[in-house]
């Protein structure tokens, strides 16, 4: 119970974060008009969508241990489709980064809002695709009696079909390779181009430590995919903590990445923490001034 709390709390407090970047971001023109923000507000709205379904599913493992398979089925393709997004999404914040600094007079030609909302359904559409043939192939060789009954939510327990051993595994490495790569070209890009006569040196040296934060991240993410490994080798070490080293793992793998993502790029953003500060100050001031009418 007080695992499940703690659980709850965290994600009320993530969740209050969050809800507050994204009223600043949706009360301010400058900000829904601006790709760089937009590409932001979009990362926040899905990890705090990735974060309540882990939240959720966490809860329901403890509370009713298993749960009817297609209510499982719709939790999981959610949650697999908003953890893929994300490293996608951190790729598309730094190309627009490496476009800022090292061809800012096409900037505002290039990144454009319509063409940003394009790349967002883009993402969607790579996020999407490969989960499609793993639910058709589910469809095709289970029984309809199986959707019906009771299971123990995971992945593994819902798509069992021996190809989806070998396609997620590879599927996964080719995704993060080319969200690795993409970051280090930037990355390096950006470092020389900071290193020119003729460049910016406060908005470059911004701009390759922006895509550093975006690389820890990326290595969070990565978490995801090795946590039965981590999980082996600290049963390894603890044998007998089976469920303190989940609800370790689980903390750290699927709380703290998203703890960090609205810390790092919301209040480190000069213009983004001044409209938040109004935004909070007015907020906190509302309700007292109709407490003092209410009194009088």
């Amino acid at each position: 119970m007080v695992k499940n709390i703690v659980v709850v709390i965290v994600w009320v407090i993530i969740s209050f974060i969050s809800w507050a970047l994204i009223t600043t971001h949706f009360k301010n023109p400058m900000f829904y008009e601006n790709p760089r923000y937009i590409l932001f507000i979009h990362m926040v709205i899905n990890d705090m969508l990735q974060l309540t379904l882990a939240v959720i599913l966490y809860v329901i493992s403890y509370v009713f241990y298993t749960i009817k398979v297609y209510f499982c089925c719709f939790l999981v393709l959610l949650a697999v489709f908003a953890t893929m997004v994300t490293p996608l999404n951190l790729a598309a914040m730094a190309v627009e980064r490496y476009i800022a600094i090292c061809n800012p007079l096409r900037h505002s030609q290039i990144c454009t809002v319509r063409r940003t909302n394009l790349l967002i359904a883009l993402i969607w559409a790579a996020a999407v695709c490969p989960l499609i043939p793993d639910l058709f192939v589910s469809l095709a060789i289970e029984p309809v009696s199986f959707f019906q009954s009771s299971v123990f939510c995971n992945r593994e327990n819902i798509f069992k079909a021996p190809y989806l051993f070998y396609k997620r595994p590879i599927l996964d490495a080719l995704y993060f390779s080319f969200v690795t790569l993409t970051l280090l070209y930037t990355y390096i890009r950006i470092v020389f181009e900071a290193k020119g006569a003729t460049a910016d040196k406060s908005s470059a040296t911004k701009a390759h430590n922006t895509i550093l934060l975006h690389g820890f991240q990326l290595l969070m993410c990565l978490l995801t995919y090795v946590i039965y490994p981590i999980e082996i080798a600290l049963l390894y070490i603890f044998p007998d903590r089976l469920p303190d080293v989940r609800y370790s793992t689980y903390l750290t793998v699927y709380i703290l990445p998203r703890f960090l993502s609205p810390i790092i790029y919301g209040v480190r953003d000069t213009a983004f923490r001044k409209y938040l500060k109004k935004y909070l100050v007015c907020h906190i001031k509302r309700p007292k001034v109709g407490t003092l009418s209410f009194m009088r």
